[in-house]
């Protein structure tokens, strides 16, 4: 009996630790929202009444037309398969489906943007025109480049940005360049057809590495 109440202190303990950490009253209506998701952080805008507009890659409707099923909490899982199939929509849910457990840090963009944000008013309006599917990119439209036209007037993503360059270092590089024309030429030699055709695009991609390191 004793450890049973003990429990269920520390479950009641942790329920309100979670409920104050995303308070809503926290947040005013055009808030820029960003919680961590898989490897990426998630960005949403608060609408106000514990609503959050975002755009959220989802499997589900793939499969199904049921509204009532697409609505809940989208998964780790669902988002995964939806980056992948590029299925994805601007979407409103409440604060705890899109903190999925985690803290919210509010208006963090703002030391990082150089653009001044928008009325809080007028962000909340562009986030609610955009409701609906869109034609999703990880690369090139994500969540991140939703909020940033809705609080600062320019569709841009510094997450990807910052994947760019960590990808150009990687495969730009001198050392990329050696080794295509190392695995080039070991290719060649071991089908046993060494010959112009062959060896010049291995030489040439090489080349275009090396140029561009």
């Amino acid at each position: 009996m004793f450890l049973y109440q003990l429990l269920n202190i520390f479950y009641v303990a942790s329920q309100k630790e979670e409920e104050s950490k995303n308070d809503s009253s926290r947040y005013k209506r055009g808030d820029l929202l960003e919680v961590p998701r898989t490897l990426f952080t998630h960005f949403g805008i608060y609408l106000g009444d514990n609503r959050v507009a975002h755009l959220i890659p989802d499997i589900l409707p793939v499969f199904t037309k049921n509204t009532s099923a697409i609505s809940t909490m989208v998964s780790n899982n669902r988002l995964v398969l939806g980056v992948i199939a590029k299925v994805a929509s601007v979407r409103v849910d409440s604060l705890a489906n899109f903190a999925y457990g985690s803290e919210i840090l509010v208006n963090h963009m703002d030391k990082v943007c150089s653009q001044p944000p928008l009325d809080g008013d007028e962000v909340a309006r562009r986030a609610e025109k955009l409701l609906g599917k869109v034609n999703y990119s990880l690369l090139w439209y994500n969540c991140e480049h939703y909020v940033m036209y809705c609080r600062y007037g320019m569709s841009i993503s510094y997450q990807t940005y910052q994947f760019c360059t960590a990808v150009r270092k990687i495969v730009c590089s001198r050392k990329s360049s050696y080794l295509t024309a190392l695995c080039g030429v070991a290719v060649s030699l071991y089908l046993g057809c060494v010959t112009l055709l062959t060896v010049l695009p291995t030489l040439l991609v090489s080349f275009t590495i090396w140029m561009a390191a």
